[in-house]
């Protein structure tokens, strides 16, 4: 990641995203692609087919050892020693106070070996907190973001691109195959001969898988990507499209729904918090911050993360305040137009006692009072 005062890091696909006509923009240090013809058209086409994102500014973490297991055990609030090799878990890393440092998905990719994926914003941070953590354990912490670059085909039609896909060869040996990958689990592929990861994951709501490859190999596999998917529907898609996309799943973004000041609990994400790890002493493992996110647990809290459907045409925005009968009572998260439903959607936090679906509340856009109705999470869910 880069500082305020440091030009914005360019992925390796840069020049690609150049000759598809893209807008960069600064983001979290680096700079990415906002979008390449329209957000509408972008986000669109990962709903009906496929779009095909750079991510290579998220930060790639191994760990490594034979204390790896009990290491992420002690470091993260999720129960990782227990994680099947080949598998993914969401899980977070949390301050000794309970609130989110960062989101993270972790990878098993041997016994003693895991990949720790954290968002861009906040890659040095883990870094550090995680090395900081590792200290007199057996267990090395390495960055391995700047040899690391990630593409994901998302959409409906992402396993036939990935399929259709020259070059990929799947181990058959492993009796698994990307069709019968599951959800959060994934393969050890080779792309024109060289090794990379084959992820079932994604952001969006939609079916689709993510490549780990080196940096190197990414704009060829980016143009092969292309071509396989361009008769299926798939077009390149910006991070516009990507916040459009998430927030119609209802998935929590760092610094939005996500911060320092705010548990897992409240955002109601306390599933991913595993209070009953136990260690090989019989006792309850004490990872960080588990003493007040265990009391978190037990209380209702002050407020409750919510999806809120506008009922005007005008949508909030994050920050704007959450009325009830006028008076402020939370605040916006995330909000704009679903290109998908075709009116306004926010996430935002308000007390828990006006958090049951249905309620009647007001967004105030701009001076004024929008009408909005509290509704359940995910505002979108793909047929299965």
């Amino acid at each position: 990641m880069t500082d305020a005062t440091t030009d914005p890091r360019p992925t390796p696909l840069r020049a690609a995203h150049e000759a598809l006509g893209a807008t960069l923009v600064p983001f979290a240090g680096w700079l990415m692609p906002l979008r390449y013809t329209s957000d509408l058209a972008e986000h669109t086409a990962v709903r009906t087919a496929a779009g095909l994102f750079d991510l290579s500014h998220m930060g790639e973490i191994g760990v490594r050892g034979p204390g790896a297991a009990g290491f992420l055990d002690l470091a993260l609030v999720g129960n990782l020693s227990a994680l099947r090799v080949t598998g993914a878990r969401y899980t977070m890393i949390c301050a000794a106070d309970g609130g989110v440092i960062d989101d993270l998905i972790v990878y098993r990719l041997a016994e003693d070996d895991y990949m720790v994926v954290a968002n861009a914003a906040n890659h040095d941070v883990v870094l550090a907190e995680l090395a900081a953590r590792a200290t007199g354990l057996e267990v090395t912490i390495t960055d391995d973001s700047p040899a690391t670059a990630l593409v994901a085909v998302q959409g409906p039609r992402a396993l036939e691109i990935v399929e259709a896909l020259p070059g990929l060869v799947v181990d058959p040996e492993l009796g698994v195959t990307p069709a019968t990958l599951k959800y959060y689990a994934f393969l050890p592929v080779t792309v024109d001969g060289t090794p990379g990861l084959l992820a079932r994951t994604g952001y969006t709501g939609e079916d689709g898988f993510e490549f780990f490859v080196p940096g190197p190999v990414s704009s060829a596999l980016w143009a092969a990507l292309l071509a396989t998917g361009e008769p299926f529907g798939l077009v390149p898609a910006g991070l516009a499209a990507r916040d459009s996309l998430r927030l119609e799943a209802g998935m929590p973004l760092y610094g939005h729904e996500l911060d320092r000041t705010t548990t897992p609990y409240d955002a109601g994400l306390g599933r991913v918090v595993k209070l009953d790890k136990i260690g090989a002493d019989g006792a309850p493992i004490p990872f960080v911050g588990r003493e007040p996110l265990a009391a978190r647990a037990q209380q209702p809290g002050t407020r409750t993360l919510v999806g809120l459907e506008g009922l005007g045409r005008r949508a909030a925005r994050d920050g704007y305040a959450v009325l009830a009968d006028g008076a402020p009572v939370g605040a916006v998260t995330s909000g704009m137009p679903s290109p998908t439903l075709g009116h306004p959607i926010a996430m935002a936090y308000v007390p828990p006692e006006l958090s049951e679906p249905g309620t009647q509340l007001a967004v105030d856009v701009r001076g004024r009072a929008e009408p909005v109705r509290v509704v359940a999470l995910p505002f979108y869910r793909r047929a299965r």
